[in-house]
């Protein structure tokens, strides 16, 4: 059984855009991420990307997971640690 799930991507049927209101917003930011982190689309995107990009993306998803997670639920959420 798969670890990962993007089911909201596939379910959501409000709004895509930035900025009407916060409800909005967060729906988009899913919907972007899940679509951004797509097998395929990862596949034709990481080898583009500049060694700057990919230390950029991957100090702001630390960031945000450390600012925002308990260390319990960074092992639970995003680790998938049983």
């Amino acid at each position: 059984m798969a670890k990962h799930t993007h089911h909201f991507v596939e379910s959501y049927t409000g709004l895509v855009g930035f900025g009407l209101d916060r409800k909005t917003d967060e729906s988009t930011v899913i919907c972007h991420l899940q679509k951004f982190s797509d097998d395929a689309l990862m596949a034709a995107v990481i080898t583009r990307m500049t060694d700057a990009e990919l230390a950029e993306t991957f100090d702001l998803i630390t960031r945000l997971l450390r600012r925002h997670l308990k260390e319990s639920e960074y092992h639970h959420l995003f680790l998938k640690d049983t």
